[in-house]
């Protein structure tokens, strides 16, 4: 930088000083108004839309996939993509440490290695172009990240290729033909170009990427959609998560309502005594962290198999929280059940109305039939997890449920009438369902009216079948 320069720069300087305006107040009142702005804002989003909850960590939940914040995403899938690279991508040090090590380096030092006197947009090309394919980068591969898993080994590589060229080769590229124009500028191209080709390379290089992202998130769009789990984040959400659980997981043995003393129908652990865990002996002595343990490990001498992920059972830390909750508000008289948990297990039948397998029996089922009727039990291969389990499975599917039939052998057994050996008709072929207590008197009229109506899955197939009520007229009486 020359003296004629530097005397332009101060004289420039000492007008602006001149006409320009006071730090305090001036400039702090301005940046107060819009940090202020800001910070609306972000009371506004936790308010109204706030943060997607999760359930607790868990350890041992292998199929858990953690995810960083939004705005580290793209530093992860850098590494990503930079694991693919042969040799190099191996020493994870260089993406990890390395490179954003000399990228903070660049722009702390920037002020050092930048002389030019010139700030208007047009005379800083290679600033802009340079800075503006980093920063789309960052967007893409912030994009990228947030796509789906690909749900097989053959189309996880081909997505994996070509985010590697949309989001890496391609900016690396577009980024060391920009450096190598810049350190050969004055004897590469002539002045009249210098502006515009580092522009057109910029724009081709950002369209190449933008496309390649665009390819990539139209392939993941048709990946199939995973499940949604929901998170039971109310007290009452939390008691019904745990109702639903110990349905599945716990009836078998200790009953519906926790009384079982002595466990009956249970291979392996027949006429085995316990204590009513719905008693005070349980509820008053052992502490949720206790019951926790409990439920986890399991009490491998008296047959309890554990249940926690952590010794290889099937319940996470959340849904063994929800056991406990469930217990504690539903048989622990220390314990207020919110008014809101004692809603009825299905809607209630008017008269004539035929139920629905969705909205009536499918609850029924969850609640009573789950915990024997599914894969690994002793249940005669009826299966019940399903609607088309209830119709199609089983060693006695032909019997088990007769459209329009009283006689099906379901209708019979839930009625305390069990199914005797047509060989040995001394014998029991199927006990009385449940096992360990009585449906409800509703529960049992949904089902026989479901069976007589032929089994409807869904509402508007039962709506279809509803039978209005005939009011028989009242005679007047005769003046």
């Amino acid at each position: 930088m020359n003296d004629e320069t530097k005397k332009k720069i101060n004289e420039r300087y000492q007008q602006e000083l001149y006409r320009g305006e006071l730090f305090w107040p001036d400039s702090i009142f301005k940046d107060l108004i819009v940090s202020l702005g800001i910070f609306v804002v972000l009371i506004l989003l936790a308010t109204f839309i706030g943060v997607a909850p999760e359930a607790k960590a868990d350890p041992a939940d292998t199929s858990y996939l953690p995810r960083p914040e939004w705005y580290f995403l793209f530093l992860f899938k850098f590494l990503t993509l930079y694991g693919q690279i042969p040799i190099i991508g191996r020493i994870e040090w260089l993406a990890a440490v390395l490179i954003p090590g000399i990228g903070i380096g660049i722009l702390t030092l920037l002020p050092l290695l930048d002389k030019s006197p010139y700030r208007h947009y047009s005379r800083r090309i290679f600033a802009l172009t340079f800075m503006g394919t980093v920063v789309l980068d960052i967007v893409l591969l912030t994009v990228m990240a947030s796509l789906p898993v690909a749900p097989n080994a053959q189309e996880l590589a081909t997505s994996t290729t070509l985010q590697a060229i949309g989001g890496l080769w391609i900016p690396i590229a577009v980024l060391a033909l920009l450096v190598a124009m810049f350190i050969f500028r004055r004897g590469v191209y002539r002045e009249s170009t210098r502006r515009s080709l580092p522009i057109w390379i910029t724009i081709a290089g950002s369209l190449a990427m933008v496309a390649m992202t665009v390819v990539v998130s139209a392939r993941a769009a048709a990946y199939p959609k995973p499940e949604e789990v929901e998170v039971a984040s109310t007290l009452v959400d939390q008691i019904f998560a745990g109702q639903d659980l110990y349905s599945v997981q716990c009836v078998e043995c200790h009953g519906d309502d926790g009384s079982v003393a002595v466990i009956e129908g249970v291979e392996g652990l027949e006429g085995e005594e316990l204590t009513p865990i719905n008693s005070r002996d349980v509820l008053y002595t052992l502490t949720d962290s206790a019951m926790y343990e409990v439920i986890a490990y399991g009490r491998p001498n008296a047959g309890m198999i554990p249940f926690g992920k952590t010794y290889g059972g099937e319940l996470s830390r959340s849904e063994i929280d929800h056991i406990v909750t469930f217990m504690r508000y539903m048989w622990d008289d220390r314990f207020e059940l919110p008014a809101e948990a004692l809603k009825p297990l299905f809607p209630a039948l008017a008269e004539g109305e035929v139920p629905s397998y969705e909205i009536h029996i499918a609850p029924i089922v969850k609640r009573y039939c789950f915990s024997c009727h599914r894969e690994g039990k002793e249940n005669n291969n009826y299966l019940m997890t399903t609607y088309e389990e209830i119709l199609t499975t089983g060693d006695n599917k032909d019997k088990n449920v007769i459209p329009g039939d009283p006689d099906s052998y379901l209708l019979q057994v839930i009625q305390d009438t069990p199914i005797m050996d047509p060989e040995n008709p001394s014998e029991e072929m199927i006990g009385v369902m449940p096992p360990k207590g009585h449906l409800k008197p509703d529960a049992i009229e949904a089902f026989i009216r479901w069976i007589m109506n032929g089994m409807p899955e869904t509402a508007e197939e039962a709506a279809e079948l509803f039978v209005a009520p005939v009011t028989e007229p009242v005679a007047t009486p005769t003046p």
